[in-house]
Parts: structure tokens; C-alpha cells; sequence
């Protein structure tokens, strides 16, 4: 049977090989039989396969010879344990710029609403401890689903998510944008720090500043204040056997919460009730906010709605790929591979939103692992 001819543009490997070939490779010259840029790429394909082990990359490779060899130019299919070698040698934040500079350059419109989020890989965590040996903190923008940035936090760090956080916010470029994160970055200096680099925020608030947010609560729960807040409630949403009630409700006058002033730029000191009905019952739940922002209350909740994009990011990672069940030692394996799962989300999703697709991502990703016009689609 006559093998087949890929029509591709040329950019396709060109431009990835470019990207790649800017990661060191640490290996002993004149010892390398599989370049480092050929390994990356059959690792990112296969993760956009939905593959999760070396050994299932190592038999897509190889099924997929004459098409890896016309499209990227790749000559020698690797061992699995090749390529779980060079998961382990290679330099995992350097792969993670490369592939956020990809994203940024294939999605236009990042969008104006970063959403914050740390990540344990729970892989990692030692037999008999709870916190993970590595978490992953992204920045992310919730319209586009491109990752901003990440920091990797480390138990040998000796830190936590606020410092590095922090250092976030000092390399990235925040201004006009509106950051979004828990209530542990609810913080004075972090909330100066957005505000001086041109941007804004809405943090939860939560018992890490009791005194404000009983201040707060107490304020919100007491009816005789109805006058001095604004209320507002978007029609009842009804789906999938459930009915969710939102009430929004803002304090007219910010500064009459004692040490209000000290938190630079704010404007906005707000709650979300949130009550949902299903055939279990209801819950009744309210949530409080601090933001930088004097927007409708329309704006407001939708930017406290749209946070959960990134959670539902982090949910995908274990759900679709298995992360949290991926075993191995190798703090730069993790990630890796970690940013290539974020890529295939972010082509996958864009591509079944472009093309009103009602297919799941596991069906779309099999779809990708039988079709190389397909895969090659999302490469282009």
C-alpha cells in the first residue's frame, strides 16, 4: 500500500522544532542517538492522544513512523525507557515557558480576567505525610483557558503559595487585567502590589483576616442595614436537575468597615448567597469578597463565577489524564508533562468550541489517536 502524503504547511515543524531547540539539552555530545526535540515533540503528541505512560507514546510512535517522519521529521522511535530518561534529565520550567509562549502565539484573545490557582500533585505526596512534595501554582486566563505562568512550589522550598505568588505578579504583565485567587492571597501587600503594576482584584475573604470579614458578615446578616447596601438578584438558573439562586449584595460605603483603609485600592466589599435545590435538598451558602473594582453586580459575579474555570482546569488534569495517579520521582517529569496536558486542553477545547462539536474530551482525544489530519489540525 502506498504510504500517504501529509499536506501541511510548513510552519508546523518549524516553528515547534524552533521552540524546542531553545531547551538545553544536558546530555554528553556526541552520545545522542534520539535529539532532545524529537523526544518532545513524541511526548506531546502523545499526551494530546490522551496517552499517559512512556510505553503508550513508545507504540503510538511507532505506528505512527512514516507520519512523524514526513511531518516532523523524525527518523528513530525512542524506548520508553529513552524517553522516561529524557522526562527525568529535561528542565521542566524551561519546557513550561516554551509551551506558554506556543499557547499565547496560537490563541489571540488571552481575555482580561486571571484567574490564580495552586495544584498538589498528590502523586507526590511521601507515605504517611498529607502535603504534596510538589504543587504547581497557575496563572490562568479564564475567557481563552492560555496559562499565563506557573511557579513550582517545592517542600524543599521551605515556602508557600503567598511569596511565590507574589514573585508571579513582579515578571507578569497585569495591567488592565483583573486577578482572581482565594482567600490565602487575600493580602494586603499582594492587593498594593496589583494595584501598582496597573491592575486589579477580587480575593475571597475568609478567616485569615477575621476581624475584617466578621466585620463583614456581621454587617451583611443584619437586615437593619438594607439601606446602606446595594442587592441585586439575577434570574434562577435551572439545569441538569438543579436550580441555583444567586443574591449579590454590596456595602455602599467600603470604609465603614474597621481597617477598611488599608487595603489599597478598594472599592467593592461584597457577598454572593448562593442557594441550590437539588433531589438531595438545598444548600444555602454565602460567600465574601474584596475587590479593587467598582463594576455592576452583574460584572462582579461574573468574574467570581469565572474562577472556577481554573479549577475546573485542574479537575480536567485528573480526570481526563489520571495526574494525581501518575507515578514518578521526578520532580521535572511532573512538570512536563504537566504543561503538555495543559496545552491538549487548551487545543482541544478551542477546537470542539470552534467547531460546535458534541463529542467529550476523551472521545476527541481517541479521535486524535486514529486521525492525523486531525492532530495535525490542532498542531497547525
Amino acid at each position: 500500500m502506498k504510504a500517504k502524503i501529509y499536506k501541511v504547511k510548513s510552519y508546523t515543524n518549524e516553528m515547534i522544532r524552533g521552540k524546542f531547540s531553545k531547551i538545553e539539552d544536558l546530555r554528553i555530545k556526541g552520545m545522542i542517538t534520539y535529539p532532545l526535540v524529537d523526544l518532545l515533540i513524541i511526548i506531546m503528541l502523545g499526551v494530546m492522544c490522551g496517552l499517559e505512560e512512556s510505553e503508550q507514546i513508545v507504540i503510538y510512535a511507532k505506528n505512527k513512523k512514516s507520519f512523524l517522519s514526513q511531518v516532523f521529521g523524525i527518523k528513530k522511535i525512542p524506548s520508553d525507557v529513552t524517553l522516561d530518561r529524557i522526562l527525568e534529565m529535561v528542565d521542566g520550567e524551561a519546557v513550561s515557558k516554551i509551551i506558554i509562549d506556543i499557547m499565547k502565539m496560537k490563541i489571540l484573545k488571552l481575555g482580561d480576567i486571571i484567574a490564580v490557582d495552586g495544584k498538589s500533585i498528590r502523586s507526590t505526596i511521601p507515605e504517611g505525610k498529607k502535603q504534596a512534595t510538589l504543587q504547581i501554582l497557575t496563572a490562568y486566563f479564564v475567557e481563552s483557558g492560555v496559562v499565563l505562568g506557573q511557579k513550582y512550589i517545592s517542600d524543599k522550598d521551605k515556602t508557600n503559595e503567598i511569596p511565590v505568588f507574589q514573585e508571579m505578579l513582579l515578571y507578569a504583565d497585569i495591567k488592565g487585567k483583573t486577578i482572581t485567587a482565594d482567600a490565602m492571597h487575600c493580602q494586603k501587600d499582594t492587593c498594593e502590589m496589583i494595584v501598582a503594576r496597573g491592575g486589579n482584584y477580587v480575593f475571597g475573604l475568609k478567616d485569615n483576616h477575621k476581624l475584617l470579614k466578621n466585620d463583614v458578615e456581621e454587617f451583611f446578616a443584619d437586615p437593619s442595614n438594607a439601606s446602606r447596601m446595594e442587592v441585586f438578584e439575577p434570574p434562577v438558573e435551572k439545569g441538569s436537575g438543579r436550580v441555583t439562586q444567586r443574591i449579590f449584595y454590596r456595602a455602599l460605603d467600603v470604609m465603614q468597615f474597621d481597617g477598611a483603609e488599608n487595603w489599597t485600592g478598594v472599592k467593592s466589599i461584597f457577598a454572593v448567597r448562593r442557594i441550590v435545590t437539588t433531589k438531595h435538598g438545598t444548600t444555602d451558602e454565602t460567600c465574601y469578597y474584596i475587590s479593587s473594582l467598582d463594576s455592576s453586580p452583574e460584572s462582579l459575579l461574573k468574574i467570581v463565577r469565572d474562577h472556577w474555570k481554573i479549577e475546573s482546569m485542574h479537575w480536567m488534569l485528573d480526570v481526563v489524564f489520571n495526574e494525581d495517579d501518575h507515578i514518578t520521582s521526578s520532580e521535572n517529569a511532573h512538570k512536563t508533562l504537566n504543561i503538555f496536558r495543559k496545552f491538549a486542553l487548551l487545543m482541544h477545547r478551542t477546537y470542539i468550541k470552534e467547531h460546535n462539536l458534541k463529542i467529550s474530551l476523551k472521545n476527541f482525544m481517541f479521535d486524535c489517536l486514529t486521525s492525523d489530519d486531525l492532530i495535525l489540525k490542532l498542531c497547525s
